[in-house]
């Protein structure tokens, strides 16, 4: 197994950090938080203008015909500058389209990005959890997934879905619900009768979050396999995990810059024992989830058996090194790590809203433990 970056895809990642370097999304961010939520530039034109929308979707359908690997490495970039660009919900979407060919028709304006999706989270069961579900408005226990009736052809989906993220303003929803008890995939018009996107902001002014409710919504029932709809569960985990490494990254450079230059008795900061040692551990930490996520975007083709645990340790890795990293920015930079003004809080936000969305990484956590007390089990 190779994990080396290849041309294009060193390409990739550096074609997307120069196109993000365009906007000041950090300072945007601040502006937002300060009640200017009209600061946070619109980036989607920019990102179709990349063509990020169509990474997952097969080029005799307009996109770009990548894998998971490939968006893991722009999704890093975008956490590196706090980026609010709305592929964390597209790309599951789009994912899960691609694997059912009545959609097909349906996606060739999504690969463009001329309309936009966003995927209804809906996790399959687990050794903890025995049924698909969703996450809950508040509290901790899980909530039931969307249920879907035949009418005439077509399907009704009724369900509630909370902290959807990039639901508002989406073309299309697409996710899964138990028909009869079983799961099957389905795409809903964001227009279409009983659908409601209520836009919420929490604690980070960059993330774009909806609580979705369908009321007896008119759905198109997909032929994705169950494997797809699984999987896009997965691959969103992985997504986040991608920019929680992309954030980590830029808090380390930061911390360690500022450590190298900040002198208090004649010595840098840097070269005193605490300082090194909790750099040192945000660097193993940063390594750590980085290899799991180039893992994770390898088994999504090379080994689609583990990509599910490959994925959950990358989330559950990359989570807690994005609290650790921004915990550690802001102790570095001392009292100017914690005022306003500076860019270290910013990331804590991203880090404690990100570790708690998509299930948190304490489900992947979770999740991963479980595969390993099976498998050790029947070992």
């Amino acid at each position: 197994m190779n994990l080396a970056l290849s041309d294009e895809q060193v390409f990739l990642r550096e074609a997307a950090r120069g196109t993000l370097s365009r906007f000041k999304t950090v300072d945007a961010a601040r502006e937002a938080l300060d009640g200017d939520e009209s600061a946070l530039p619109d980036l989607w034109p920019t990102a179709r203008e990349a063509g990020w929308p169509g990474l997952l979707i097969d080029e005799s359908h307009g996109g770009a015909g990548l894998d998971a690997f490939d968006a893991m490495l722009v999704l890093g970039e975008c956490g590196r500058v706090l980026a609010g660009v709305a592929l964390l919900g597209h790309l599951p979407a789009t994912a899960i389209l691609a694997e059912a060919p009545n959609a097909s028709g349906l996606l060739e304006p999504l690969a463009t990005g001329e309309r936009r999706a966003a995927y209804l989270p809906v996790s399959p069961p687990d050794d903890i959890e025995q049924n698909w579900s969703a996450d809950p408005a508040r509290g901790a226990a899980r909530a039931p997934a969307p249920t879907a009736t035949e009418d005439g052809g077509q399907a009704r989906v009724s369900g509630r879905l909370s902290f959807v993220l990039d639901a508002p303003g989406a073309d299309l929803l697409v996710g899964v619900a138990l028909l009869d008890g079983r799961p099957v995939g389905v795409a809903i018009e964001a227009d279409a009768s009983g659908v409601s996107v209520e836009p919420v902001r929490r604690y980070d002014a960059t993330r774009s979050l909806g609580h979705v409710t369908l009321a007896e919504s008119p759905a198109t029932v997909l032929d994705a396999p169950v494997e797809s709809l699984a999987g896009a569960w997965y691959l969103a985990q992985a997504l986040i995990a991608a920019e929680s490494v992309g954030s980590v990254e830029t808090a380390l450079d930061l911390s360690v810059a500022y450590a190298k230059e900040r002198h208090t008795f004649g010595r840098a900061i840097g070269s005193y024992q605490a300082v090194k040692h909790s750099l040192t551990e945000v660097l193993r930490q940063l390594e750590n989830g980085r290899s799991l996520l180039y893992y994770a975007g390898w088994a999504r083709q090379g080994q689609p058996a583990e990509f599910p645990l490959a994925a959950s340790a990358a989330r559950s890795v990359a989570g807690r090194a994005l609290d650790e990293a921004a915990r550690t920015m802001i102790s570095v930079h001392g009292g100017i790590g914690a005022t306003w003004e500076h860019d270290a809080p910013l990331y804590f936000r991203r880090a404690q809203l990100s570790r708690r969305l998509l299930g948190g990484t304490g489900r992947a956590t979770d999740r991963v433990a479980g595969e390993l007390i099976a498998q050790a089990d029947a070992a």
